[in-house]
């Protein structure tokens, strides 16, 4: 579900792009969010703003109250002391609790009702827990955006790193834009960086929305995985190998975003993909992929493709999202266009 949300930030800006208009995304960034989350005000939240049980809100405000936590240094461990804010790094509820905490900025956001819409529904902004993007067709719109941030932050007790926060560009099919010219914006006074690329939610988004780039990604991940494998469980049997393989090599993460990119890209992923298993069973170089993931009972590389996709296109119509729905409704987009001719023989 992590990168659930850049349908809706590829699919929006093609909207605009199609009608040859430029979007300007700011790519924002919060210094350690979690860490600086207010106890008080969230549980102020939670009881104002949730339809949560009590006894479930005194439970966190318990729970977080008592915690207690030391530092492990050469082997000599600090006194115990305790913390005063801050969410739990990698606990389920985290991302959660993090969201309501700045629920009410997203709404603040698009009550302004600039930036970017689609058929009448603004998508001026797009979060995962403290990953942000601003989206907007007109520097001024976004300056609007951006202070709406900064006001939000200032009043939670939360810090924007501007060293991190970016901005990209994506033109429309006949604009022109030098990064040069570009008036600039400002987050706490300092200008933002112009940038070509920006790694969204693990995601490589471009200025020109090819997926090169995330495709190459994920085929050097896949040979960093597959060398391990080979490397560590070559004594291991054949069944082993296969569970392995299945659970290190077939995860392709935002593979059901790649719609733009040239095919000696996509083909490499696949050679590597077929080597990879092939390597880790000892098979011959040119044996038949098809026969040897069918041997195997294993998903070849289209497969899981088509399988990905399906998986996809099944959460952005089934989620009650108001941003993923105008992506479910728009049949003739890009996207839709592209998932429907995977599944066509």
């Amino acid at each position: 579900m992590a990168f659930i949300g850049d349908p809706g930030l590829k699919h929006t800006v093609r909207y605009y792009s199609d009608r040859k208009t430029p979007v300007f995304a700011c790519f924002l960034d919060l210094s350690k969010a979690f860490d600086l989350v207010s106890y008080n005000r969230l549980w102020q939240k939670l009881y104002e703003e949730t339809s949560l049980p009590g006894e479930l809100v005194e439970l966190f405000r318990f729970w977080y109250g008592h915690q207690t936590n030391v530092v492990k240094w050469a082997g000599s461990l600090s006194d115990e002391y305790r913390l005063e804010c801050g969410v739990r790094q990698g606990g389920l509820t985290s991302p959660r609790l993090f969201s309501l905490y700045v629920n009410r900025l997203i709404e603040e956001l698009s009550n302004t009702m600039v930036g970017c819409s689609i058929n009448g529904t603004f998508v001026n902004n797009i979060s995962y827990a403290d990953d942000m993007v601003l989206l907007s067709p007109s520097i001024d719109a976004l300056r609007t955006l951006v202070g709406v941030c900064e006001r939000y932050a200032e009043a939670q007790g939360l810090k924007y790193n501007v060293s991190k926060s970016e901005l990209l560009v994506f033109r429309g099919r006949t604009v022109q834009l030098d990064d040069q010219m570009l008036p600039p914006v400002r987050l706490n006074g300092t200008p933002l960086k112009v940038v070509r690329e920006f790694k969204y939610l693990g995601h490589w988004v471009t200025a020109s929305l090819k997926d090169d780039v995330d495709v190459e990604r994920e085929r050097r991940a896949l040979a960093v995985r597959s060398n391990m494998l080979i490397r560590r469980f070559a004594r291991c049997t054949s069944n082993v190998k296969i569970t392995l393989f299945k659970a290190y090599c077939q995860s392709f993460y935002t593979c059901s975003l790649w719609i733009n990119f040239t095919q000696k890209t996509y083909s490499a992923l696949r050679v590597q993909y077929n080597n990879a298993f092939r390597m880790l069973l000892g098979l011959p170089r040119y044996c038949s992929a098809s026969g040897m993931f069918a041997e195997a009972r294993t998903d070849g590389f289209h497969a899981i493709m088509r399988k990905r996709v399906a998986s996809l296109v099944r959460r952005v119509r089934g989620s009650a999202n108001s941003l993923l729905a105008t992506v479910a409704d728009r049949i003739d987009g890009a996207f839709w266009e592209y998932w429907s001719s995977l599944h066509v023989y």
